[in-house]
């Protein structure tokens, strides 16, 4: 186990090689690699020495059970062991369906993401930075698997800080999908300050921007088409002012890589720019913070944005042509996309940062930053 000095000293990464031979299946959008593309690529750049990295625990369902029924993590057990559900609990817990298969790790994995985020935030209550990109599942709901997710990796790594005495939260979300599995869990917690950037009417078709609860909600729908302009105005006219208000404790950062024009579960039009951008904005507005995956589901994309997301973390700049380990890593890469091989474009292989994708900040964005802007002014 790290030292508490080298915890403060240097951003933590865990990770698993159970992602690296597990699949949800050959059709399902989670086939691709990720988690182990952003190993391999981050030891190829040298940025993942040996005393940085942390292999996942697997959580035990007492864990789990903070803020998943005891049932729902029994069934989900049972159905990885037989392979198998019946009718009653695909109805009830949403599991052996086209979103959320069963398959042969389809408990194990789960687990051991939310063992990370567990043990993420043991770690981070200490204070310092933890990179854990396998978690990031934000749709899981108590009793059951939404949205290819089993568990709710964001909200027990939140509680999980809250166990070790950590109260004052700020949780940030810039995936294209709204995180409606952490709002069901945080969006009446006073203590809580929640922040999500998401593509409208893009499933689950919640987080409106009139969405207030108890706590201190903020949902910025932006159309299909945003940029990495519309994401730098969320930013620096929400998302800092907000946590520099807020003045949290922690800051836990969801940071999925399905926003980028690449990614086929969204159609928004940002480059990893954005993220990173977010990602450098937060380092020093809290003692404790905290990043997580989340959706990306082109190989090369979210491979090379997480990677960089480390990077950040780090202090590392991004080179601009990769080295042929790095290289090797991406070449390796492949995605069958719904029967047809899926050729990447040259700079995937050979670069880490996408061109920016900048433009002028549309009308409904600004209008509606400019409408959540007010609404943070007046909140005392």
């Amino acid at each position: 186990m790290n030292s508490l000095s080298q915890i403060a000293a240097a951003p933590l990464f865990i990770g698993s090689e159970i992602y690296r031979r597990s699949s949800y299946g050959g059709w399902h959008p989670l086939r691709v690699p990720r988690v182990s593309t952003v190993i391999d690529l981050s030891r190829a750049l040298g940025w993942l020495p040996g005393h940085q990295y942390i292999n996942s625990p697997k959580a035990k369902p007492a864990a789990l059970h903070a803020f998943h029924t005891p049932d729902y993590v029994a069934a989900l057990a049972a159905a990885e062991a037989s392979q198998s559900v019946t009718e009653q609990v695909r109805a009830r817990h949403n599991i052996g369906t086209h979103a959320n298969p069963v398959f042969g790790e389809m408990y194990r994995r789960p687990a051991t993401s939310a063992g990370g985020a567990i043990l993420a935030g043991e770690l981070v209550a200490k204070g310092g930075t933890v990179y854990a990109p396998a978690a990031g599942t934000h749709h899981g709901l108590p009793d059951m698997a939404n949205g290819f997710c089993y568990f709710n990796d964001p909200v027990l790594a939140m509680l999980s800080l809250r166990h070790h005495g950590v109260r004052r939260l700020a949780y940030v979300d810039i995936d294209a999908h709204h995180p409606d599995g952490v709002e069901v869990a945080f969006a009446d917690d006073p203590d809580v300050l929640m922040i999500s950037v998401h593509e409208e009417n893009r499933w689950p078709r919640t987080g409106a921007i009139t969405d207030r609860g108890v706590g201190q909600v903020y949902n910025l729908p932006v159309p299909r088409g945003a940029h990495d302009g519309d994401m730098a105005m969320a930013r620096e006219a929400l998302i800092l002012p907000a946590i520099a208000k807020f003045a949290p404790d922690a800051i836990v950062l969801q940071c999925g890589a399905d926003a980028v024009t690449e990614d086929p579960q969204s159609r928004m039009a940002m480059s990893n720019n954005a993220h990173w951008a977010i990602v450098a904005a937060l380092i020093g507005m809290a003692p404790r913070l905290l990043v997580l995956g989340g959706g990306g589901y082109n190989p090369w994309s979210v491979g090379r944005l997480w990677t960089g997301v480390w990077g950040v973390l780090n202090g590392h700049e991004a080179p601009d042509r990769l080295p042929p380990a790095a290289e090797r890593v991406l070449t390796d890469l492949s995605w069958d996309n719904r029967g047809r091989k899926r050729e990447p474009d040259p700079a995937w292989l050979t670069t880490l940062r996408d061109p920016p994708r900048d433009g002028p900040v549309s009308d409904v964005v600004a209008e509606r930053v400019a409408h959540l802007s007010e609404r943070l002014r007046v909140w005392v």
